[in-house]
């Protein structure tokens, strides 16, 4: 046999047990993931974390924890509490930036509290599309009188959002005692 037909018969022999080696790791691939996927989902185990180990369980647990911690709507009304005061006292010092950071803080509570109690947004939702926005638009101004009307406007409009939530007994109004440090001077 010449030794060119050799080489060709050498060539086909090796590119075969390329082609052969090719199938047998695609199918021990194949069978590998197949098996993965038939042998469901692997139990997963408790585990603490956290200073002390107070966070204890699986996964979905600790969320549950964590979501806890972070409460219902009731944690983001104390906040927008004492955004409220503090927005109320920027404005009478004419403190703009700092009412206008307060507002937007205040907007951020209020959305991450619609986010946890996604039944409380109904009642909100002119709060957040009128009133919040005419309470901007005051602090823009940049005139004392102004925003003692749009913050006389929004103290109703809480207390109105209140009444919707049937939790009228929370009645607010405009602060009279300063319990901030922030002052300008």
């Amino acid at each position: 046999m010449p030794f060119s037909s050799q080489i060709i018969i050498f060539a086909c022999d090796y590119i075969s047990l390329k082609i052969l080696d090719m199938r047998y790791v695609l199918l021990v691939v194949f069978s590998s993931l197949l098996l993965i996927y038939c042998a469901g989902p692997v139990e997963e185990r408790s585990t603490s974390v956290g200073s002390d180990g107070w966070l204890r369980g699986v996964t979905d647990e600790k969320f549950e924890i964590v979501a806890g911690q972070f409460g219902g709507f009731a944690r983001s009304m104390m906040d927008v509490h004492h955004r409220y005061v503090e927005m109320y006292w920027a404005g009478e010092d004419e403190n703009w930036q700092y009412a206008e950071y307060q507002l937007d803080e205040m907007r951020k509570s209020i959305e991450d509290g619609f986010e946890r109690r996604p039944a409380r947004a109904a009642s909100g939702q002119h709060f957040m599309d009128v009133v919040i926005p005419e309470m901007a638009n005051a602090i823009a101004e940049e005139d004392k009188q102004i925003f003692d009307e749009a913050f006389e406007l929004m103290t109703l409009q809480c207390n109105s959002c209140h009444a919707m939530e049937q939790v009228a007994f929370i009645q607010i109004h405009k602060p009279e005692v300063r319990t901030g440090a922030v002052m300008r001077r």
